[in-house]
């Protein structure tokens, strides 16, 4: 038995922070289908006012981010009436800072998205990634904050576009024949590099799934031998050696989330720069260890 969930997610914003918390929370419940529907930038009265006959007409559970006192008030009023459960998702966390620092803050509707240094920086990053992706640029390599090394469909693009949206410069590199970086990757100082590695017969699966997407038989860049099992393994063998031999961490992807690896990354990054950690990479490498701890 499967319960069909009509999820109200309310915001005077872009509805991010309600949206990644509500799935957050449904995901851990199997037997849950939710339904969103996600009411941004809600300002008014009247916008509120037009959710709520909505939320009448298909009941199911309110979430919601609102700085506005009286549109807060107006909303758990009503939603008790309807007997629809109403949850002010950052209540808690903004209660317990209250107390902590002693005083309630200066509420101010999508401050987190402010134009500041910091979302120009995550701006910046995001054009390095592009610039620097699959091996582009390779003489520009030192200015990265972490790079990314690993062969074909091992999530080295999302992983570093995820990253760029924290705020890290990140390139990646392809490992390949004869690869024409590796003299740029040898010199770097700057740079965390990490390796990415992945389990032989999920990469093969990954492969040909490509293959097929791509409508490509045994011509062209995704054809010939790029999924056979003997050719993944030898590169797999090749890639790891490659990691050892400079002692780069190395972060197995097989049973991670794209979201996953990138945490993994932040780790490492954290490992090497925070002095209560330890410095320099044999501090990254032994987080590398702890990380693979699960596999």
């Amino acid at each position: 038995m499967t319960l069909r969930l009509h999820l109200h997610l309310i915001s005077d914003s872009t509805g991010e922070t309600v949206t990644t918390v509500a799935r957050a929370a449904v995901s851990q419940f199997e037997d849950v289908v939710p339904v969103e529907h996600v009411w941004f930038f809600v300002r008014t009265r009247a916008q509120l006012e037009k959710v709520l006959s909505i939320i009448g007409m298909m009941p199911g559970m309110v979430i919601f981010t609102l700085i506005s006192p009286d549109l807060r008030q107006i909303l758990q009023e009503r939603c008790a009436q309807m007997e629809v459960p109403c949850v002010p998702v950052l209540d808690v966390v903004m209660n317990a800072l209250t107390q902590m620092v002693g005083s309630s803050g200066m509420p101010k509707i999508g401050k987190q998205h402010e134009m500041d240094a910091g979302y120009f920086s995550r701006i910046a990053a995001m054009d390095f990634a592009m610039r620097h992706d699959d091996g582009q640029a390779p003489e520009r390599l030192d200015e990265a904050d972490v790079v990314l090394v690993g062969v074909s469909r091992t999530s080295k693009t999302p992983t570093c576009v995820y990253l760029a949206n924290r705020g890290i410069k990140a390139a990646n590199v392809p490992i390949v024949p004869d690869m024409p970086q590796l003299r740029y990757l040898e010199k770097l100082k700057r740079p965390l590099i990490v390796g990415l590695t992945i389990n032989a017969e999920h990469l093969t699966s990954i492969r040909r799934n490509r293959q097929k997407h791509m409508g490509v038989g045994d011509e062209g860049q995704f054809g010939g031998d790029y999924a056979e099992a003997d050719r993944v393994r030898e590169e797999l063998v090749m890639a790891r050696r490659m990691f050892r031999r400079f002692g780069w961490p190395e972060i197995d992807v097989t049973r991670r989330s794209v979201e996953e690896t990138a945490a993994a990354v932040l780790q490492l990054l954290q490992a090497r720069r925070d002095p209560a950690l330890g410095t320099g990479p044999r501090s990254s490498i032994a987080a590398a260890d702890w990380l693979q701890d699960d596999e």
